[in-house]
């Protein structure tokens, strides 16, 4: 099992110790998120300023752009990290995509899955002759004129992952990506049971095996009570989601959800944490204290996640604790 960091660096001109230091601490790949700051610029930064760890989008949203932009930012990655870059996608919700980002939304899984191969057929064109002549329901790239090809490069097989809750983007993942975002509210069971199940349904259809493709996922830790109200509080914004909705089905506590909705509609965000009892702060997150952490993540995710981030994004303030943790974990 790889052990990632998450970074959140807010001002670009602080991107290159933090990712050195993750480096030196023996991290195996860096991610970072579409919340408040691109995605993409960090990863430059960070291609420039390393040199062994994996750097990857864990998630930059699709529709926000085109299958050629992404391309595009994707190529450059691939050629400055020397391969290191992974391109994880997801969908976003429907209120966000149309008004957040201002874009159309359509059927997310089909349009996804075209995207996935636009951008391919994009990359074959620049790693070949340039021409690229793709045609879809919902993408058209039929124009790839020289001026604007920037050319083969040494590392062109860039890896996508997509991110989801539901089993079709499962599936998606399966058939066409090399690795699966998990998303941080979930629970080992829904893994077995929906996730991996639908993984290799989607793998079947273009014959391809469970192990092609990677799970990769953040998960809660809580080594105090003040970390416990604070997990406890996230997991219950995510738990009001109905899109999230399928994780406390698998274990019947879609009541808890219904719940949690409606206090959210109300906009009663102090209320909503107290349906979140211990057993399901205790199913979603890893809680103890912090020297029986590592114990505890690799009892439960051994053999079932590939890849693994905290929740918390690493930081230079709190070395001391990141280098224990990631010593202990890998062994």
């Amino acid at each position: 099992m790889k052990i990632d960091a998450g970074v959140r660096i807010p001002n670009l001109m602080d991107v290159a110790p933090v990712v050195q230091a993750a480096e030196e601490l023996g991290f195996d790949g860096l991610w970072t998120s579409e919340i408040q700051h691109d995605p993409f610029l960090p990863l430059a930064i960070a291609a420039e300023h390393t040199r062994r760890v994996d750097i990857g989008t864990s998630i930059a949203v699709a529709f926000a752009r085109s299958p050629t932009s992404l391309a595009h930012m994707a190529w450059d990655l691939a050629g400055a990290s020397k391969g290191r870059f992974i391109l994880g996608l997801g969908t976003q919700v429907k209120a966000h995509i149309e008004r957040r980002f201002g874009m159309a939304w359509e059927p997310p899984v089909p349009k996804l899955r075209e995207m996935i191969l636009a951008m391919r057929a994009v990359w074959r064109g620049w790693q070949a002759d340039g021409q690229v002549n793709f045609r879809g329901d919902y993408y058209q790239i039929t124009l790839m004129t020289p001026f604007f090809n920037p050319g083969p490069i040494d590392f062109p097989d860039i890896p996508i992952y997509i991110a989801g809750v539901n089993e079709h983007l499962c599936r998606l993942a399966g058939e066409l990506c090399q690795g699966f975002h998990v998303h941080p509210f979930h629970t080992t069971k829904y893994i077995r049971e929906i996730i991996l199940p639908n993984i290799e349904r989607g793998a079947q259809r273009t014959n391809r095996a469970r192990n092609d493709v990677q799970l990769s996922s953040p998960i809660f830790v809580a080594t105090d009570e003040a970390e416990r109200e604070t997990v406890r509080a996230q997991i219950a914004v995510y738990a009001s989601t109905p899109s999230y909705r399928p994780v406390l089905q698998v274990h019947g506590w879609e009541h808890i959800g219904e719940q949690l909705s409606a206090l959210a509609g109300r906009g009663a965000w102090n209320e909503m944490p107290h349906f979140i009892t211990d057993e399901i702060l205790e199913t979603i997150a890893i809680v103890g204290p912090l020297d029986q952490v590592p114990d505890l993540i690799l009892r439960r995710y051994s053999g079932l996640i590939d890849r693994l981030t905290l929740y918390s994004p690493f930081t230079l303030e709190e070395l001391p604790k990141w280098r224990g943790l990631v010593q202990t974990l890998k062994g």
